[in-house]
């Protein structure tokens, strides 16, 4: 068996792992970026709404995200890029989050105001105001088309948390492609179509790993940022003994529908988190718009004992489920007979929180459980795992005392010990992906 020796070894080259690389080549390391793909961002990351929104639960969630949107703002800056680069697009269209007994605003406000994000609280006829094209009735809790009840009628009027800040990035894949080109000109390289059979380690320290069972990559720090996959590398690493959170794969449906007769041309809606019928939506360039599910309790979930064996084509049922519930907020929508979209695999933990961790095996971290919603923090996870990293390399005990990363653009302090996997399950989590 061939070998050669790097500083770090980032498994995956999603968003995130295109990120954890471009951090530690910024750093001063030498490192190899490992993925079974033939290309950046070509698994999970390829189906991601790429939706740039803030309203979390926890301090940590809504610090990271405004961070990381101050990031996409200045994307081609923080990337180094150079004036010919092409470069995925931040689209600011401001984020309308509608309130249900599933999502409360008083919290969330509460975190706005002091990570500083501007925001509204908007009644029923204040959205009907700003925005006319939608029907503001309240039909909560969410239901299944085939039941009978998902027809009635309004009962009364929803409100909203709005914020101007937040939006899309337009091309998820192409943005991972412009974190890889970054990483690479800090000198990390890149091995695709290939798989990591083994993780090797001495005297409770990884060592590095074995590829196709061809080739020993020697290294002191490895990353686990395999997405769907997560889990599979981590049990060749040995660490689940201790984690409290799990995952699993998870796969997702997205679907695109024509853009609604009611707008004017060029017009552009914010996003919709609609937790009254359990559904987000999300403008295109093109006009078009793009509905995704959030995990109602109605709609089954189907969870993957293989995240490489599913179907990549949209069912009817989940279709017709969240086209019609979107037709309800937009009643100007038009819901195609056939369906046109995408499926993906997620890596979810069980209160869709990710991990980003240490572990029980010296040198092995992970940067997984993203549950489709961290794609917008994908810039500020490399740096989060870097500081881990560094913190971790120079002898502090992070699950002891956990590391708090000062982010630089919006200088606030963000307790890491919050994506522990010691954690117990977060139950006030809003558990879905909208992103």
């Amino acid at each position: 068996m061939s070998a050669r020796s790097v500083d770090a070894i980032v498994i995956g080259a999603g968003i995130v792992g295109s990120s954890v690389a471009l951090e530690l080549a910024r750093a001063g390391r030498t490192v190899v970026i490992v993925d079974r793909n033939s290309g950046p961002g070509q698994g999970s990351t390829s189906a991601s709404s790429a939706i740039l929104r803030m309203h979390y639960s926890t301090w940590a969630g809504v610090a990271t995200a405004w961070e990381a949107r101050s990031t996409w703002a200045e994307w081609g800056t923080y990337l180094e890029a150079g004036d010919d680069e092409v470069l995925a697009r931040y689209v600011n269209t401001g984020v309308l989050a509608i309130e249900s007994p599933d999502f409360k605003a008083d919290r969330v406000m509460g975190l706005f105001t002091s990570a500083g994000i501007p925001y509204e609280h908007l009644s029923g006829e204040e959205i009907a105001e700003h925005f006319p094209y939608l029907n503001v009735g309240c039909y909560f809790p969410p239901k299944s088309p085939d039941d009978d009840a998902f027809w009635n009628d309004a009962d009364g009027m929803v409100s909203a948390l709005f914020t101007t800040e937040g939006g899309y990035v337009d091309d998820p894949t192409l943005a991972s492609l412009n974190l890889l080109n970054a990483a690479k000109r800090h000198g990390a390289e890149t091995m695709f179509r290939c798989t990591v059979t083994e993780i090797t380690r001495s005297g409770g320290r990884v060592t590095g790993i074995n590829v196709d069972n061809s080739l020993r990559i020697d290294s002191p720090v490895v990353v686990n940022c395999a997405g769907p996959k997560s889990a599979v590398v981590n049990e060749l690493a040995g660490v689940l003994g201790d984690f409290r959170i799990s995952t699993r794969p998870l796969r997702q449906e997205v679907h695109e529908l024509p853009a609604p007769s009611a707008w004017a041309p060029g017009q552009v809606m914010p996003v919709l988190s609609d937790s009254d019928l359990g559904t987000y939506i999300r403008s295109q360039p093109s006009g078009a718009v793009l509905v995704g599910g959030m995990e109602p309790a109605c709609d089954p979930l189907m969870w993957l004992s293989d995240g490489d064996l599913f179907d990549m084509n949209p069912t009817t049922e989940a279709y017709r489920a969240q086209a019609l519930r979107a037709a309800r907020r937009i009643p100007s929508l038009t819901v195609p007979h056939r369906p046109k979209g995408a499926a993906g695999v997620y890596d979810v933990t069980e209160d869709w929180i990710p991990i980003y961790d240490v572990t029980s095996l010296t040198g092995f971290y992970v940067a997984i459980g993203t549950s489709g919603n961290q794609f917008k923090n994908a810039p500020v996870i490399g740096q989060m795992i870097r500081a881990l990293i560094e913190e971790s390399e120079s002898g502090r005990d992070h699950d002891r005392d956990p590391v708090a990363w000062t982010a630089p653009r919006t200088r606030h302090a963000i307790p890491l010990g919050t994506y522990s996997r010691l954690r117990q399950p977060n139950t006030g989590s809003s558990n879905s992906v909208l992103g």
